[in-house]
């Protein structure tokens, strides 16, 4: 048992107040998900902190499903998704530079202890890794593009 964790960062070609909006908005947010997640479902709210939202992933031939909160630590800035049946937590960072951004996402929970623990912190991460550079791509066209239409 231990915890795992899990970060991608990258940069994002928009600025860094209109690119939160756009991680804390499900509509949005959902825009840029990739291919691995379905069945995204706003249960509560659908804006920053206090949303409750489930979604399923599919990964490494297994599919969750998680019941996420959002909460904004440093609202602007940091936003949280914390799932409701585990100790997983998702915080998604947004560091402004100059008319851009960088973007860090960081996934953490306890692991599982014995074997398949092994299993889990051996291949979980670099599965989560790749569905996370896929995340960032996604949101770089798509803050551009909303970008593009604002101006």
């Amino acid at each position: 048992m231990g915890t795992i964790t899990v970060v991608q960062e990258g940069p994002v070609g928009a600025p860094a107040d209109l690119t939160y909006r756009l991680i804390a908005d499900d509509t949005h947010h959902q825009q840029f998900l990739p291919d691995g997640f379905s069945d995204f479902e706003v249960v509560e709210g659908g804006v920053g902190a206090g949303t409750l939202h489930r979604f399923k992933v599919t990964a490494g031939g297994r599919t969750r499903e998680y019941l996420m909160r959002v909460d904004e630590p440093q609202p602007g800035r940091v936003l949280t998704e914390t799932d409701q049946s585990s100790s997983l937590v998702t915080t998604f960072t947004v560091t402004p530079a100059g008319d851009t951004c960088l973007v860090r996402i960081q996934t953490q929970w306890n692991g599982a202890g014995g074997i398949g623990g092994f299993f889990e912190r051996t291949f979980a991460p670099r599965v989560m890794r790749k569905m996370y550079t896929d995340e960032l791509a996604r949101l770089d066209r798509y803050a551009r593009e909303q970008a593009a239409a604002a101006a």
